[in-house]
């Protein structure tokens, strides 16, 4: 990894979690000192400032005179517009056709232009839009102002910065982010997997006991369910000279599922009770009693032991007193739509349920059609490859690190361990241990903060390099058929676990077109862990990324030449992928930039 090479060196290193519900910003000042969550000023009403631990990742763009001038300001944004943060969030309840959300799902959803002005997606023309990236970057630079703000003596150009991606994050959303990051005025953050920050995060708050809790052969489950999202990673602990390491070695999918789901999922069991009883709920209501569902559901999933929790909506007749709607939700309730409908108890051979697909479907994110989050960890750990034991059809993790809000309720985490002891006990595997002592909530950007100092100090490493398998498009040459474009082969340019700060020569030669304009096609694939560099894959088994459609230039008088070539892969040590092409017999290179912008 990359070191400062100021004479200087930083006085603080800061862990940042730009999450798809909630944002946070962690800290450290030197090698023993606590990490420190940093308290966050946001709007929280019409003129009011308030400090909070979390920065929700919401964006609102209010209409024309709907709040008063200077309603909306903050100490580093005096005429302020719009609003970030805690209010954001409550304002859009109301009006969601002037609320940015998720931004940090759309940035990796390749389908459409990520730097485009699509956000809040299919907003009336009248209301303002800005691209994900845009969005990523006001969520990052309110955090910049905050930090800067409290400690204005140590701007963060001059810190160590460590910015967490989800593990899933291909190499086009990592560009992105990196870009957002720039956008918003930090230099080239270092890039981190936020199963790993929350790793970090535990082996910090275990410092001289984590050796006790671990042991060589054993493989921890990172299980991270927040609002939006949900992750898995594998985790295992090995040995090097008599010493334990750990290694990252499997990471899931991105996964469009976590604690918004079953706040709607709650809001839809109040509906139906209502309607039958008569009361029918306009739009309006119904987003007023997915909030209330919200809160009614941390009450009744964490440790307070309250059965009901009232539910109340305001009436939209013309009389106010009197008119207000009540009914409740039951822990029964919320055992049967939650635990019941997102955790059931299923066998490990089941897999995310696939219906047919409806022949029109709504343009947007790429959300899952089974809600099972049980049915989709069965598909991870049961993946091919996936470091499988003799005797065994799926990996059998033998600790679990919980992180994400939705996983600090006791009754969910409880839910997971049954299933996944159920799994292991049917092969003869042991339950698994939780490894406690973290916040759900903060642990990535903590985590984060603590893996910076390691860096710079030293420590315990988890190693793992690029999360996917790289691979670009070549064309065959072969005989032209009517009718049949040329072929593509993927050829391996970056395997999964390439460490940051390497560079890979491929050992064959390539013809490279200059002068026209050609695409160039990039492949990726999180399953195949066995492929080395210039394996030739098909296309069909790998994820297709975004192509580059570019012209290189060529020497005057030779448009159309082809030039032979070496490709050269190197991971950057903030954590993202570039590929070149080198000149055989010569020294010019081309750099072949992933397409951040999209399909479109």
């Amino acid at each position: 990894m990359s070191e400062r090479i100021d004479d200087e060196p930083a006085a603080y290193t800061i862990g940042i979690d730009l999450g798809t519900t909630n944002c946070a910003l962690a800290y450290c000042s030197d090698p023993v000192a606590p990490v420190l969550p940093l308290a966050i000023p946001q709007i929280v009403a019409p003129g009011e400032v308030g400090e909070r631990a979390l920065l929700p990742s919401f964006l609102y763009f209010p209409a024309a005179g709907q709040f008063a001038a200077g309603s909306l300001a903050l100490p580093w944004y005096p005429n302020a517009r719009d609003a970030v943060g805690s209010f954001a969030r409550e304002q859009g309840a109301s009006t969601p056709a002037r609320l940015v959300s998720s931004a940090k799902s759309w940035l990796s959803h390749s389908g459409v232009d990520r730097n485009g002005e699509i956000l809040p997606w299919q907003s009336p023309e009248e209301v303002p839009k800005c691209s994900p990236v845009q969005a990523a970057a006001r969520y990052l630079g309110h955090l910049r102002a905050a930090w800067e703000r409290a400690h204005p003596d140590a701007p963060v150009a001059e810190q160590d910065v460590v910015l967490t991606v989800p593990a899933s994050f291909d190499a086009v959303a990592r560009e992105l982010t990196k870009a957002a990051a720039m956008l918003a005025g930090f230099e080239a953050p270092t890039l981190l997997e936020e199963p790993q920050a929350a790793m970090y995060d535990w082996l910090a708050q275990h410092a001289d006991t984590w050796r006790q809790q671990l042991a060589v052969d054993d493989v921890v489950l990172v299980v991270d369910i927040g609002g939006g999202t949900t992750d898995f990673s594998l985790i295992a602990v090995g040995q090097d000279d008599g010493s334990l390491v750990l290694e990252r070695i499997a990471v899931g999918d991105h996964i469009l599922l976590g604690g918004d789901n079953m706040d709607l999922a709650l809001a839809f069991t109040v509906q139906a009770r209502l309607e039958a009883e008569g009361t029918v709920l306009d739009d309006w209501q119904m987003r007023a009693v997915t909030h209330a569902a919200r809160a009614a559901k941390e009450t009744l999933l964490g440790d307070g032991g309250t059965d009901s929790c009232p539910i109340s909506i305001v009436s939209r007749g013309s009389r106010l007193i009197g008119n207000t709607i009540r009914t409740t939700l039951s822990r029964a309730d919320v055992d049967a739509v939650l635990v019941e409908g997102f955790f059931p108890v299923v066998e490990a051979s089941a897999r995310p349920l696939v219906p047919k697909r409806a022949g029109f479907v709504a343009l947007g994110l790429p959300y899952p059609s089974d809600a099972a989050i049980t049915r989709h960890l069965a598909a991870f750990l049961g993946r091919p490859r996936a470091a499988n034991k003799p005797g065994t059809t799926f990996v059998h993790p033998t600790a679990i690190l919980f992180n994400g809000g939705v996983t600090q309720s006791p009754t969910i985490r409880a839910r997971i361990c049954e299933v996944i002891t159920r799994w292991v006990s049917a092969e003869g595997g042991t339950a698994p241990k939780v490894l406690a002592g973290t916040d759900a909530e903060l642990a990535v950007a903590r985590g984060a903060a603590h893996y910076a100092r390691v860096r710079r100090q030293g420590g315990v490493r988890i190693k793992g390099g690029t999360a996917q398998s790289h691979y670009v498009g070549i064309a065959r040459a072969e005989l032209v058929v009517p009718g049949v474009p040329p072929r593509i082969d993927a050829v391996c340019v970056a395997p999964c676990g390439m460490e940051e700060g390497t560079e890979i020569e491929l050992p064959a030669l390539f013809g490279l077109l200059l002068g026209e304009e050609v695409s160039f096609r990039f492949f990726g694939s999180s399953t195949r862990r066995d492929d080395v560099v210039g394996a030739v894959v098909s296309p069909v088994e790998l994820t297709e990324l975004s192509p580059l459609e570019t012209l290189l230039p060529a020497p005057e008088g030779k448009e159309g030449a082809i030039v032979q070539v070496r490709l050269h892969a190197r991971v950057t040590e903030v954590g993202t992928l570039e590929l070149s092409a080198v000149e055989h017999g010569g020294g010019q290179r081309w750099k072949l930039s992933f397409d951040v912008r999209g399909g479109g």
